[in-house]
């Protein structure tokens, strides 16, 4: 017998700033709310940046949901940050984050072992490079060096999720695809671009899972407020234990 799903979304939230040139975090949060996604992965985040009005945007969104944030600042300039997050209301327990391997912007990764009912999982979110050759040796990383694997002896089911800026014919989501399952391949849709919002034609936004979980289905969200909110749309999996 299956334990309860969860859904988790994987969205890059452009700082919070919408195709229509503006700022709203809580029209993010809404869009989430409306998913009713358990877990939360969000890249290009701002925390304390000038350029987005020195909010907290991890926390600003985390609060208006009644969830916790977890933030990985992949850039800090003094007090200023820009990264990846990932946000819950489950309970939460070994937190893993750092920098990967980059040629050019700095880019990290951000991994939380979640507890759903008894069971756990862990949930890398991560924003990798623009340059194939950088994303190759990103990826590898997450999928060699602990990253996945989480801090304890016994695998844990995991799922590796985020804006890889990579298209399915790419070398780096082939990587990913040997030893990971795309949750948009599981379920009987087709799969959807996510990038960009307005007309989507890349499929750039990924859930990967491994063993252990099942993906019962998988849709990009393409609605009035999410073709504006951000410039990609977000990705919403339904997954359980298997």
């Amino acid at each position: 017998m299956p334990d309860k799903s969860i859904k988790l979304l994987t969205y890059n939230v452009h700082s919070c700033i919408g195709n229509d040139g503006k700022l709203d975090p809580g029209r993010i949060a809404s869009v989430i709310a409306e998913a009713e996604a358990d877990i939360v992965a969000l890249q290009e985040v701002d925390v304390l940046r000038r350029r987005t009005g020195g909010v907290d945007q991890a926390h600003v969104i985390a609060s208006l949901l009644k969830m916790q944030a977890h933030f990985h600042p992949a850039l800090s300039i003094a007090e200023e940050q820009y990264g990846d997050a990932i946000i819950t209301a489950l309970p939460t327990g070994a937190v893993k984050a750092g920098p990967l391997p980059s040629i050019g912007e700095a880019r990290g990764a951000l991994s939380i072992e979640i507890l759903v009912g008894d069971r756990k999982l862990l949930v890398v979110n991560t924003h990798l490079g623009l340059r194939g050759r950088e994303r190759i040796r990103q990826m590898t990383t997450l999928l060699n060096s602990g990253w996945l694997r989480g801090p304890s002896d016994e695998p844990v089911p995991g799922i590796l999720c985020g804006d890889f800026n990579a298209i399915p014919s790419s070398a780096t989501y082939r990587l990913a695809a040997r030893s990971l399952t795309d949750a948009q391949l599981a379920g009987s849709a087709a799969p959807r671009a996510t990038f960009p919002s307005r007309y989507p034609l890349m499929r750039l936004d990924h859930i990967f899972v491994t063993e252990g979980l099942v993906v019962q289905r998988a849709t990009v969200l393409q609605t009035r407020l999410t073709r504006v909110a951000s410039d990609h749309l977000p990705l919403l999996a339904e997954i359980s234990f298997a």
